[in-house]
């Protein structure tokens, strides 16, 4: 397993960390030249002996793409989790049709992310879309709205339709923590008199705490990797370009093969380093909250 990991996955990471350090061009990567750091920060003194910085990091594109990135995962994570909670414990109830239910909530989910995203553009079109038809129907709207074209809807269309798809998968982890959880807790806790409220807050939500924190990790990883969505639903918006996005653009579109390999591993890192962060601070809330 961990040479099928290296090959697959360690061998291209560290090419892309190599060529990261070099001015390797798509057209011929063969001719490329190690330039250290020069991709990530370098400092150019002009004719007229004003100073000049270049590199990853002053670039005001690719902070503004780590800000979309880090915008997007936190809102649709939260927004997520909060519903897949809801749903979790609607589905955890004992009514009839309970397993058709479980089984048409996952529908968003096992659809393709290309096929939803698709989808949801139709949907959301100004001209002939049905959510515009709809809400200047129920009055909601003034006029049509270009959701995905708008610099003020475009992150918003983004958000609804990563929430509809993936709602379910947090649900459906939620859900296995619930059923793995003993009735008899669950029963004592409503003998000693605790409102079904006290029950959630008190006893349902500290038990499946660590299975909601794996699913969080899981998910941040993935919104934080938003490629395929924004690709397909707002091509080449500024407002919703991702990291994943601004890196592509510059590994094949712009013939900067070398920056958007920087750009690649800096990815790599700050998901790293936010993951690291979450584990650490979510272990001592709940260190300290045991």
């Amino acid at each position: 397993m961990l040479f099928v990991l290296g090959v697959v996955a360690g061998w291209p990471f560290l090419r892309t960390v190599y060529y990261s350090f070099t001015d390797a061009s798509l057209a011929d990567l063969d001719a490329r030249q190690w330039v250290g750091f020069d991709n990530y920060f370098s400092v150019l003194t002009l004719p007229s002996g004003r100073l000049l910085y270049d590199g990853l990091l002053v670039d005001p594109v690719w902070w503004r793409a780590v800000w979309n990135t880090v915008r997007f995962a936190v809102i649709s994570v939260a927004c997520e989790t909060v519903l897949g909670m809801i749903v979790a414990l609607s589905l955890n109830a004992d009514f009839p049709g309970r397993g058709i239910v479980r089984a048409a909530i996952l529908i968003p989910w096992a659809i393709p992310t290309i096929v939803s995203a698709k989808m949801w553009q139709w949907m959301l079109n100004d001209q002939f879309g049905i959510i515009n038809v709809v809400l200047l129907n129920l009055g909601l709207i003034d006029s049509k709205i270009a959701w995905t074209a708008s610099a003020d809807t475009a992150m918003v269309a983004v958000l609804i339709v990563d929430i509809w798809k993936t709602t379910p998968f947090m649900a459906l982890l939620i859900l296995a923590a619930l059923q793995m959880l003993p009735r008899e807790i669950l029963e004592v806790a409503k003998l000693d008199g605790a409102n079904p409220w006290q029950i959630f807050w008190r006893v349902t939500l500290p038990l499946i705490r660590p299975a909601v924190m794996v699913a969080v990790i899981f998910r941040a990883l993935d919104a934080l990797r938003i490629f395929d969505l924004i690709y397909v639903l707002t091509p080449n918006n500024v407002q919703t370009k991702s990291m994943s996005i601004f890196a592509r653009e510059n590994l094949f579109e712009f013939d900067k093969f070398a920056y958007g390999s920087a750009a690649s591993t800096l990815l790599f890192l700050i998901i790293g380093l936010l993951t690291i962060a979450y584990i650490r601070l979510g272990r001592l809330s709940f260190e300290g909250g045991r």
